[in-house]
């Protein structure tokens, strides 16, 4: 039998990366995760790496064992990330350079590396996770939505570059998701937001998982350098 595509989730291990690990496993893939800590899911067809996205060696040591397994990857689902909720002149250095390192530095070094296996097969799907922090330009959040909106940015250049390898390429933009990215925001600052969105609501997993469904479909060939913002935020 031909082995199960191979599927990779980076920030696995809570909130919306283990959401998306375990809705893949349920779809059939076999799906390798990534986060700094380890991961205490356990179900057949799991594999966690415990690394930092922004750590070029160990990005590299996880993408030797993914090359090492039939089938794969398929998909890789940029989903690691930072939010940093100050005042721009409350933010320290070192929690720019931290979210910067991550969100836009780690995001393009899995899309670089992934794209170097994905070549080898038509077919590869990249998304990268935005926010709808970018096109409400949210106060308090200037480092977070500047970091995200270089991601976009490089979603768009990457789905050209990478076109005539058979790889899309595309983002999404949740709106708030309860996960601990948000557990500290005041109740306030979230009823505002949700008032900014044609549908005022939290979204769930499920809103997330089913754009990067659409996606990942083999039909879904000929979108790229999209990105799809949730809640009805434009």
């Amino acid at each position: 039998m031909p082995e199960s595509p191979v599927i990779l989730i980076t920030g696995a291990r809570k909130g919306i990366g283990l959401a998306l690990a375990r809705h893949y496993l349920g779809r059939g893939f076999r799906v390798v995760g990534c986060s700094r800590r380890p991961s205490d899911l356990r179900a057949e067809g799991y594999t966690h790496h415990c690394l930092d996205v922004g750590d070029e060696a160990a990005v590299r040591r996880m993408m030797a064992d993914v090359r090492s397994r039939p089938g794969g990857p398929i998909a890789l689902i940029n989903n690691a990330g930072i939010a940093a909720m100050n005042h721009a002149m409350l933010t320290p250095m070192d929690g720019v350079r931290r979210v910067l390192e991550t969100n836009v530095a780690g995001t393009f070094l899995l899309c670089r590396e992934a794209a170097k296996l994905m070549r080898a097969a038509p077919g590869g799907r990249i998304v990268n996770l935005s926010t709808v922090a970018v096109p409400l330009r949210l106060e308090g959040e200037a480092i977070y939505a500047a970091s995200k909106a270089a991601v976009e940015m490089l979603t768009r250049v990457l789905a050209r570059e990478l076109a005539p390898m058979g790889i899309t390429c595309n983002a999404i933009g949740p709106t708030p998701i309860l996960t601990d990215l948000i557990g500290g925001v005041p109740r306030e600052k979230i009823d505002r937001l949700l008032a900014m969105q044609a549908i005022p609501r939290l979204g769930e997993p499920r809103d997330v998982t089913n754009v990067i469904d659409f996606f990942l479909r083999p039909e879904s060939d000929f979108i790229t350098g999209q990105v799809i913002y949730l809640g009805g935020v434009s």
